[in-house]
């Protein structure tokens, strides 16, 4: 029977993300890429679910009383179980266009350091959300492989996983995690370190999407040549008159504004190599560190990382979807992966 079934199982692997959640389908690859974002209507005390996904992200920070736009996953882990459940049923249901009868295999990442509790809110809700089986892979291990490093190899291999929660900082070799590390720094604190910065700064209150305007286009970790660098026009409240107004920002400015989020996972990657065995750092100084994640996309982020350590730094060719091709590349190969995927509670 089983073989039968799995003639016509989609299998999955869902990057379940704090800002985006990723679906790799058995033998389709990454098929669905949106935003980890409910928005929900409140009637009578019951919650009717509005729209997932990209249609929720809109509602963010606009919406009237009745409506409820909400991000389940703060920090890599689920921080509303209801509603993360609601949103991994619906994107599995719109990955399966067909209805079939049967009911697929799920891996899911977590962040290396999520505890037994949080591991099983996440296996929870993939359950109840209609999987078969639920097996989870460490963060690191996941971007390691879809960032096509040989981590079966006995060699030392740092990845730098810079999500939208945590930052996943891990030494590999020989298939598993020799040191990992989570800091609770990502493109979330980010953009808190640039709405605080225009706050205290210039007066302006700015939202969310705003501020992540600002760190996706001239957003950067190192101040720039001139001083100044790229502007961008931005609108929020003046805090001082309460009315709205617009201001030019300069990279200078976000930098500045960045420093600190930057500083701190500068931190950790110097750590994880003060505590790597000394013939696994004698490997990286060899081949140098992965960056992945959407964070990795930081203007100058490598520069400013080569700086600090003297270490020669990359960033992974489909950074953004490297968790999501790992883990999927862990369902294609089951078998010679079994080891890092977890399937008992």
């Amino acid at each position: 029977m089983a073989g039968f079934a799995g003639l016509f199982s989609s299998d999955m692997a869902i990057d379940l993300g704090t800002a985006n959640t990723l679906v790799y389908v058995k033998g389709k690859g990454v098929i669905l890429n949106e935003p980890s974002v409910v928005a929900y209507h409140v009637k009578d005390g019951r919650k009717q679910v509005l729209a997932v996904g990209e249609d929720a992200k809109h509602m963010l920070g606009k919406t009237p009383g009745s409506i409820e736009a909400i991000r389940p996953m703060r920090e890599g882990v689920i921080a509303d179980f209801d509603t993360a459940e609601e949103m991994i049923k619906h994107f599995i249901r719109k990955v399966h266009k067909r209805t079939t009868f049967s009911k697929p295999k799920i891996i899911v990442c977590v962040p290396h350091g999520a505890t037994p509790v949080e591991k099983r809110a996440i296996r929870q809700s993939v359950m109840s959300a209609g999987a078969r089986r639920a097996g989870l892979i460490a963060e690191p291990i996941a971007a390691a492989i879809g960032a096509g490093m040989p981590i079966t190899d006995p060699t030392g291999n740092m990845v730098v996983d810079i999500g939208g929660g945590t930052t996943e900082v891990a030494v590999l070799s020989l298939g598993d995690i020799v040191y990992a590390r989570s800091v609770r720094v990502g493109g979330d604190r980010m953009d808190d370190s640039i709405i605080a910065y225009l706050r205290r700064q210039q007066n302006l209150l700015i939202g969310e999407g705003t501020a992540e305007r600002i760190k996706t286009t001239i957003g950067t970790a190192r101040m720039p040549d001139d001083g100044r660098g790229a502007v961008l026009t931005i609108r929020g409240r003046d805090l001082l008159n309460g009315v709205p107004k617009e201001i030019e920002i300069n990279q200078a400015q976000v930098a500045e504004a960045l420093a600190e989020p930057v500083q701190q996972i500068c931190e950790a990657v110097m750590t994880a190599l003060e505590t790597t065995p000394p013939d696994l750092a004698a490997d990286i100084v060899d081949r140098g560190v992965m960056l992945t994640g959407g964070g990795a996309l930081l203007g100058e982020l490598d520069l400013a990382l080569r700086e600090q350590t003297g270490l020669a730094i990359s960033v992974a060719d489909e950074s953004l979807n490297c968790v999501a091709l790992g883990t999927g590349k862990a369902l294609e190969y089951e078998k010679q992966l079994r080891h890092v995927i977890d399937y008992d509670s």
